[in-house]
């Protein structure tokens, strides 16, 4: 369902995506999140960035400092921000 609600409402609605994040995170699927999320990033007002930003350091602190999906995700995000 979460899948068909990000589908329908597009990819830039912000609380769509993150709930399906939630749930690929949830169902062990880091790297589809973090892809999900850091794709969505540039294209966001202030906000929207903000609450991806949030998000992604939360799942930063789930899979731990030394996962190596988190470094990579980590160096991407950092390289959206500056």
């Amino acid at each position: 369902v979460l899948f068909e609600i990000a589908f329908f409402t597009g990819f830039t609605d912000v609380d769509a995506q993150l709930a399906v994040a939630d749930l690929d995170v949830s169902g062990g699927h880091l790297d589809d999140a973090f892809a999900r999320l850091l794709d969505l990033f540039p294209i966001l007002d202030a906000a929207g960035k903000n609450a991806v930003r949030t998000r992604l350091l939360e799942f930063f602190e789930i899979a731990g400092a030394d996962d190596p999906r988190v470094i990579v995700a980590r160096r991407r995000l950092t390289g959206l921000l500056y």
